[in-house]
């Protein structure tokens, strides 16, 4: 079983995620609870676990202080918040999972199969640094993504990403330097995630940077000429929005 603790400022909401662990999820051990920073501090350093749920916002700081006083333990993270969009938005960017509260069952379930699949491999924390350098800017303007590759996470600059192109449920990101990165999560997700002034959903299967368009052919609906001299084709229906942004770049 994986060693759970849960971090969770408000009483009401510790028990009933702790309730719901303990009858959907067998597969964790809840081994301890805490209500504040201090309390999540001591318990990480005196217990390891394995997985943390961790609120964001509590009394005595937020869930990012006890991460950097925490630096040196592995474990994997799951978020437990409300609706702080600017956090989210850099938990999203960090390649993070979060749970947005109140807790839905069946996205709880989704995010603790994850944890379960990864069990065998040491937790890799470098996203958890990249979230909180992220978290001490006061805008949303991230010049980099976290891509999570199988059992590693590759920090990129958005400014290289040539183009996305869906693959069934996962992603291929080609960039700049010829490297092909393909991630578990569907287009959509870095869709609604990439800078919407550069990047621009041109087909149901591509995503491209607007930054790296070097050529338009217009031979039958139109062509996308990416810097890395692949060829996109531009759908009916995106073709207007397409050329607005290329006008203006």
């Amino acid at each position: 079983m994986i060693k759970t603790l849960i971090i969770e400022d408000e009483q009401k909401s510790l028990d009933m995620l702790a309730g719901i662990i303990q009858k959907s999820c067998p597969e964790l051990n809840i081994v301890g609870l805490a209500r504040n920073v201090k309390e999540g501090v001591e318990l990480v350093e005196t217990l390891h676990p394995e997985l943390v749920f961790l609120d964001i916002s509590m009394p005595d700081g937020s869930g990012f202080d006890l991460l950097e006083k925490v630096a040196g333990h592995k474990f994997e993270l799951i978020f437990a918040t409300a609706s702080d969009q600017h956090a989210i938005r850099a938990i999203k960017y960090s390649a993070c999972d979060y749970l947005l509260k109140p807790i839905d069952i069946e996205e709880l379930k989704i995010a603790v199969d994850k944890v379960v699949k990864k069990k065998s491999a040491i937790p890799n924390m470098e996203n958890l640094q990249f979230l909180i350098q992220h978290l001490k800017r006061a805008d949303e303007n991230f010049q980099k993504i976290t891509l999570p590759t199988g059992n590693a996470y590759e920090i990129v600059n958005i400014k290289d990403i040539v183009r996305c192109e869906a693959d069934g449920s996962y992603t291929t990101f080609y960039l700049s330097d010829k490297r092909k990165l393909m991630i578990s999560a569907g287009l959509k997700h870095y869709e609604e995630l990439l800078p919407e002034g550069e990047f621009i959903r041109v087909h149901h299967h591509h995503l491209i940077n607007m930054n790296h368009v070097v050529r338009f052919l217009k031979e039958d609906g139109g062509y996308a000429i990416m810097s890395d001299g692949s060829k996109i084709e531009i759908s009916r229906r995106k073709k207007e929005a397409f050329m607005e942004k290329l006008n203006k770049s």
